[in-house]
């Protein structure tokens, strides 16, 4: 099982250096990020001094408070400005202000009570009513059926696990006699439906969820793009590169033996089927900075990967490949034009 301590460790040490990389140049509104993220790792490091066994979930609690919370609330807050909610737009902006205490914040509070004043005064228009199409736009996995599919799946799984565990606890291994990848049982035993079985099973709650959450936040923009076929062709067939990577580098004796179960092979293909589609439709707009988003996310994987034993680089890699040639192929088509529409990853 992984550490969670671990890994939220990892989270709170990596992701302020990321901030502190990405606002390196002195820019409008950058001062307040590298503050925050200074504090993360201040108080990460203060809590790995002091008590190590905690520093991981004090440090995640410090990057969800002065991080994570004030990212997703300012791009919300800039949806509300968008659509002409001055009023809750400032609401918002005036409890972000406690965990973001910037300078830009406290002039774009006292703009948005100005444009409230004047939209209530009838000088400027008002608030965009949102019916429910412009609701259903706003929603991650509208037009995904695929990714939708996929997440139910693996719950699905997951709760077969649990009632397999539940009602048959002399099984010394659950995951083991469910599919997961063992290369003496795939090459000796012949037992190759173990190498898709496996993509559908996961160690834990935690696992699941790690991989669902890279699942939604990758998954949805990349089915728009390419359609859902072609999704679903690149995911299955990545992991499938990804479980039987693992068999053949464990029998040239570059891995050791291991059970190999998760989602996140297929996950970390559609990673590498981005890059491919991008590659071969340059002119998507933002190239430069999606592509150095990948880049950042495979060093990031590799890196965890490589100080997690528990976590099978080997699978990591493979399924990255995989997926990268996958996309090369089933992302030769023209993107869909809401693709082209919405830059934005997911």
């Amino acid at each position: 099982m992984v550490d969670l301590n671990h890994v939220f460790l990892f989270l709170a040490l990596v992701t302020p250096v990321a901030v502190l990389v990405s606002n390196s140049r002195f820019r409008a509104g950058s001062g307040g990020w590298r503050v925050a993220a200074i504090v993360v790792l201040a108080v990460t490091g203060g809590a790995w001094l002091v008590v190590r066994d905690q520093a991981g979930f004090i440090g995640a609690g410090a990057w969800l408070a002065l991080l994570f919370l004030p990212a997703v609330g300012l791009k919300r807050m800039s949806e509300l400005a968008a659509y002409r909610h001055y009023r809750s737009a400032r609401r918002l902006a005036t409890l972000l202000r406690w965990l973001h205490p910037t300078t830009d914040l406290r002039a774009q509070i006292q703009m948005f009570r100005q444009m409230e004043m004047e939209q209530s005064g009838g000088r400027l228009p008002p608030p965009v009513i949102l019916d429910n199409a412009a609701r259903r736009d706003r929603r991650r996995l509208r037009r995904a059926p695929a990714v939708t599919a996929l997440i139910v799946a693996n719950i699905l799984v997951f709760a077969v696990e649990n009632v397999v565990s539940a009602t048959n606890p002399s099984y010394p291994d659950v995951l083991l006699r469910l599919g997961a990848v063992q290369p003496v049982l795939v090459l000796l035993g012949h037992q190759y439906w173990r190498l898709v079985a496996a993509l559908f099973l996961h160690a834990g709650v935690m696992h699941l969820l790690f991989n669902l959450f890279a699942l939604y936040v990758l998954g949805p923009s990349f089915e728009r793009a390419i359609g859902s076929l072609r999704f679903l062709i690149c995911y299955l067939l990545a992991g499938i590169c990804s479980t039987t990577g693992v068999v053949l580098l464990w029998r040239l004796g570059v891995v050791q033996d291991a059970e190999v179960v998760g989602a996140s092979g297929c996950v970390m293909g559609i990673v590498g089927a981005w890059a491919a589609f991008l590659i071969r439709h340059h002119q998507t707009p933002q190239i430069r900075q999606r592509l150095m988003n990948i880049v950042f996310i495979v060093v990031v994987q590799t890196i965890f990967d490589w100080l997690t034993p528990q976590v099978s680089m080997a699978a990591h890699l493979c399924g990255l490949i995989g997926g990268f040639l996958v996309g090369l192929a089933v992302a030769s088509g023209n993107p869909k034009r809401d693709f082209e529409q919405r830059p934005s990853y997911g």
